[in-house]
């Protein structure tokens, strides 16, 4: 005897295995788009601060952000930004000193990435979220 709620469930189930499985195949790719639009604030940014003044570094499940200051004629790290893939998420941890934001990767039908703050419980566009990445470390003394 098959029960109609168990045959449902089961197919839900799959459905949800079947999803979770494209997001971490794609997640790798996230991170590197990821990567790629931080690049692109970071060359802004030194355009005017001078182009020891921030870098990234991709490397496999992580970004690295690290910004300097001019302080007695040398580049100083002033701070630095860590974005790690997290595949039990799955999504990305990002880490400023003492502040942790966790942030869900998800597909939408068609393939489209969507990010959201999960303290929030919110949905985030690529902008949004670069600038949670970025701006603390870039204007840590201009109130947000």
């Amino acid at each position: 005897m098959s029960f109609e709620w168990l045959t449902m469930r089961i197919q839900e189930e799959k459905d949800r295995r079947q999803r979770e499985a494209e997001i971490l195949e794609r997640l790798p790719l996230t991170l590197e788009e990821l990567h790629g639009h931080l690049a692109d604030c970071i060359r802004t940014y030194t355009l005017v601060f001078g182009a020891e003044a921030a870098e990234s570094v991709s490397m496999p499940a992580k970004i690295e952000v690290t910004v300097r200051e001019l302080r007695d004629g040398k580049w100083q790290p002033s701070s630095k930004v860590q974005v790690s893939m997290v595949p039990a998420i799955p999504g990305y941890q990002i880490d400023q000193g003492e502040v942790s934001t966790i942030v869900e990767v998800g597909l939408l039908p068609g393939g489209k990435v969507f990010y959201r703050d999960r303290e929030q419980d919110k949905y985030l566009t690529i902008e949004e979220l670069t600038r949670r990445i970025l701006d603390r470390a870039f204007f840590p003394k201009l109130q947000a």
